[in-house]
């Protein structure tokens, strides 16, 4: 039988909302009073009508600013349960990411770039106090790379994989979370890269040198590995770019220019005279 959390009594601190936006107020004393550490993560909420009473504002502003706690993920509602502080901050964490993405639009050469500064860390951490569990996940996903190497989608798909385990690995859970969002959020438009000549092969073996350089337990190797791994792959990003910005210019699809520029040549068959 789960044990309801106990709710916080009433605060004294909370002051009532004169503010025309009512319930952004309030979002921000809750969210104020989590950062200090007075709200902690699973604790229950007082019920609607005292903090209704607390933040001298009605229950429909109230409802509005919990929502929008909920939605976020800072804040879940279980029926019979009320509202409590939520444990896991991922999901908070990554849809304020995603939002800033979708509004703003960041460039995606920024975030490799933050992306190369995080994953040199990581690399470099598993070669410190990486176990021998991870070094056998490791290269079990570049195994199934490498059967993937004719595979663009799989290839990808574990591409992704292979970079999420080794920030795990790390064992800095919030480089994970950042990685994890910033490749992610990079997935589909890196993706594109793979289709260029040479570009899985190429990749397959820069990972084999990260693995490698881990295996000796050589941090500043590894971190190199991963720098040069990560530019190799920011420079065929710019490659990609360069053909589309080509195939458009000259009316063509890309894929089409992509496909010609990966298509092995045919051999003639005709017999030369002797």
């Amino acid at each position: 039988m789960r044990t309801k959390s106990k709710a916080i009594s009433v605060n004294p601190k909370i002051r009532p909302v004169k503010k025309t936006t009512i319930s952004d107020e309030i979002v921000e004393q809750i969210m104020g009073f989590i950062e200090s550490g007075e709200l902690q993560p699973g604790q229950r909420l007082p019920s609607e009508r005292d903090l209704c009473v607390q933040f001298g504002t009605g229950r429909s502003s109230l409802r509005e600013a919990l929502r929008c706690l909920s939605i976020v993920g800072v804040l879940q509602s279980r029926v019979g349960d009320g509202t409590t502080v939520a444990v896991n901050s991922g999901k908070f964490l990554g849809k304020i990411f995603q939002w800033r993405l979708i509004t703003e639009q960041q460039n995606i050469e920024n975030l490799m770039q933050v992306r190369i500064a995080l994953e040199g860390l990581t690399a470099a951490n598993v070669a410190i106090n990486g176990t021998a569990e991870d070094l056998r996940s490791l290269k079990v996903l570049l195994e199934q790379m490498k059967a993937s190497l004719n595979d663009r989608t799989k290839f990808s798909t574990l591409d992704l994989e292979f970079h999420i385990a080794l920030a795990k690995a790390s064992g800095n859970s919030l480089a994970m979370d950042l990685i994890s969002m910033i490749r992610g959020q990079l997935a589909r438009t890196l993706n594109r890269v793979l289709v260029l000549p040479n570009a899985r092969p190429l990749s397959l073996d820069e990972h084999l040198r990260i693995v490698g350089r881990i295996r000796d337990r050589d941090a500043e190797g590894a971190r190199k590995a991963m720098d040069i791994h990560l530019n190799a792959a920011l420079e065929r990003y710019r490659k990609r770019i360069a053909i589309d910005n080509t195939s458009n210019e000259s009316g063509t699809t890309s894929k089409t220019t992509v496909d010609k520029a990966t298509r092995p040549k045919k051999r003639s068959t005709k017999r030369k005279a002797a």
